[in-house]
């Protein structure tokens, strides 16, 4: 492709078809120095919880009256699971830090678990969002145990 037109009669040769543009801008620069891209700490909230549950040996995220009120919430009818109960980021320009708090089933190496959470966290969120993970912090709040019920699971006492 040329930068030029044909000469008009008369004209002494080649003339540049139109102003070039320099810098940063223009059909030549890539897409990703053409905006500002923003994610909201709800978004990366969303996608931690999400990534959290998929791991294998977590029973459920969040504290304990933070589980209470959820469990509350979570059968009033037409309300949604809140997927990032229990996650706390902080988000910058280029990066991010996690907080969790987590119950891990009973029988499971809490070692183990956390590094799996790890991964799936950081893998998840670099994959969706481009922003680096520098930190995720996980703090186990419970067991759960086999034969404990959970508070929205069964029928509860009276019938």
């Amino acid at each position: 492709m040329s930068d030029t037109i044909n000469p008009v009669a008369g004209g002494s040769g080649p003339r540049p078809a139109g102003k070039a543009l320099t810098g940063h801008t223009g059909a030549g620069t890539d897409p990703e120095t053409r905006g500002r891209t923003t994610i909201a700490d709800s978004v990366v909230e969303k996608i931690v919880g999400m990534a959290t549950r998929e791991v294998p040996g977590i029973h459920s995220l969040g504290s304990g009256m933070a589980r209470t009120l959820g469990a509350v919430t979570d059968k009033v009818p037409g309300g949604r699971t809140n997927v990032s109960r229990g996650v706390k980021v902080e988000v910058g320009e280029r990066q991010a830090a996690v907080d969790l708090d987590v119950v891990v089933e009973y029988g499971v190496a809490i070692v183990d678990i956390a590094a799996d959470v790890r991964t799936s966290v950081i893998t998840a969120v670099e994959r969706m969002t481009g922003l680096e993970v520098v930190e995720v912090n996980i703090t186990v709040d419970d067991v759960h145990l086999p034969d404990e019920e959970d508070a929205d699971e069964g029928e509860g006492r009276v019938r």
